[in-house]
């Protein structure tokens, strides 16, 4: 069956000849007119719209956006923060640095709509600190922006004012967790915060409450609020509305981002029809369905299962739809739309010395398991690929990730322990060869994505 043709909402003028990242071009397409609308309306309708869309978070989670405004604490009297999560850092991810450096109005239109509907008075993007170039076009829109009242003081005419601020990381991985993205916006270590009370929503940026969402899906905003709720709801499927933006990157012939309605396409129709399948010669072995810290999946595994609706399937990994809860009850994730693919050239083991050596890096130190245990991942596979593999080294590796997962403050844990714990399980033949065979690897880990 052929795949369905690309739905691009936030993607239409991404790589358009001759669409450039200023306003009058923005503006010649029909820029910030939804905000124009959209400021009239009362905010709590534009929450309510949000809420019927079911538009999910697009940063990892997949949590439903509309719930997260309706959880923010509004009675306390303390000012209410939005904070656009721009640090992508999750591997095999790279949707978000393109919708900044070519559509970055985009996103600020959707900022302003959100904080309107939040009444938020003053917003930042939290950018990651290697796209210094991203920063800079986010400046110069904000000022545009600025200058033609579409941001800043008395917006549009209504009396209303919101300031967006850019604030540039230093390349910590952790700052993509919302608590420790706030700590590091306060100056401070990103040491995530424990969960309760350090709700965002209650207890965020400056102990007020705080707004934090991911720039695919403040895009989407502008989108629900043009359309409406119940109209982007019929996008995608059922509690997996609107289109996905999908990075593909690895061992396929058309790597790239694409846009697709939620779960209207699978993993094969992706990965053979649109990526135009494996290099020459070669065959799919593996695939990440959601950045690096998503578990792997093995082409040729099934997987017989009780949907929601009560109706059973017999899948194949080409099979899967790509939505967040066909994806979770495969045992993976759709997390941020990275999708990482490994062929049969593919050593898993040195695949997975690659995956531990980045978490090991990337540990804030605050939890003992996380601190630790990476550490011994990444000791133990880089051992390995360096000729010293020893029996039952799949296990203990399985071992050290199962006291990490679960016993950590934040996500982290099990965003280091999961790609351990399913490529031992999936590929635990290759564990051993390691050992029986006395395979030597070369000292530079081949790089992953």
């Amino acid at each position: 069956m052929p795949p369905p043709a690309e739905r691009r909402l936030i993607c239409q003028h991404l790589g358009e000849p001759g669409y450039t990242t200023d306003l009058p071009c923005y503006l010649r397409h029909g820029g910030y007119e939804v905000l124009r609308k959209s400021v009239v309306r009362r905010p709590e309708e534009l929450i309510d719209e949000v809420k019927k869309s079911g538009l999910r978070g697009r940063g990892g989670a997949g949590f439903p956006c509309g719930v997260k405004w309706s959880l923010v604490d509004r009675r306390s009297g303390k000012p209410i923060y939005l904070i656009a999560n721009a640090d992508e850092s999750e591997p095999g991810t790279f949707k978000d640095r393109y919708i900044i450096h070519q559509d970055p109005h985009q996103l600020l239109e959707g900022i302003l709509i959100a904080c309107w509907a939040n009444q938020v008075k003053q917003a930042y993007i939290y950018i990651r600190g290697e796209f210094p170039q991203g920063a800079r076009l986010l400046e110069a829109a904000i000022a545009e922006a600025r200058a033609h009242q579409f941001a800043g003081p008395n917006i549009l005419g209504t009396g209303y004012s919101c300031e967006i601020y850019v604030h540039r990381g230093a390349g910590a991985y952790i700052c993509g967790e919302e608590t420790g993205l706030i700590e590091s916006l306060e100056g401070k270590r990103p040491y995530p915060r424990i969960k309760p009370p350090y709700f965002p929503a209650v207890l965020g940026l400056y102990q007020c409450p705080t707004i934090v969402n991911n720039v695919e899906t403040l895009c989407h905003v502008k989108h629900v609020a043009a359309m409406g709720g119940e109209a982007f709801a019929r996008i995608g499927t059922n509690n997996n509305t609107g289109t996905r933006l999908l990075c593909v990157s690895g061992h396929v012939r058309r790597p790239g981002y694409y846009e697709f309605e939620c779960g209207k396409i699978t993993l094969g129709q992706l990965l053979h029809e649109v990526c135009g399948g494996p290099p020459p010669g070669r065959k799919f072995k593996a695939v990440i369905p959601g950045g690096s810290s998503s578990k792997v999946l093995r082409f040729g595994e099934r997987f017989n299962l009780r949907l929601r609706d009560g109706s059973t399937v017999d899948w194949g990994v080409e099979d899967i739809p790509l939505d967040f809860d066909s994806l979770a009850a495969c045992g993976s994730m759709g997390g941020s739309g990275g999708v990482i693919v490994l062929d049969d050239s593919a050593d898993m083991v040195a695949a997975l010395a690659n995956i531990a050596a980045f978490y090991a890096h990337e540990s804030c130190g605050q939890c003992t398991p996380c601190r630790e245990g990476s550490l011994w991942m990444k000791k133990i596979t880089a051992r390995m690929v360096h000729g010293d593999a020893r029996p039952g080294d799949g296990e203990l590796l399985k071992s050290v990730a199962d006291q990490i997962a679960g016993r950590t403050v934040c996500p982290f844990g099990e965003a280091c322990a999961w790609p351990t714990q399913s490529f031992v399980q999936k590929f635990g033949d290759e564990f051993k060869d390691y050992a029986e065979a006395g395979k030597h690897r070369s000292a530079a880990t081949p790089a992953l994505v």
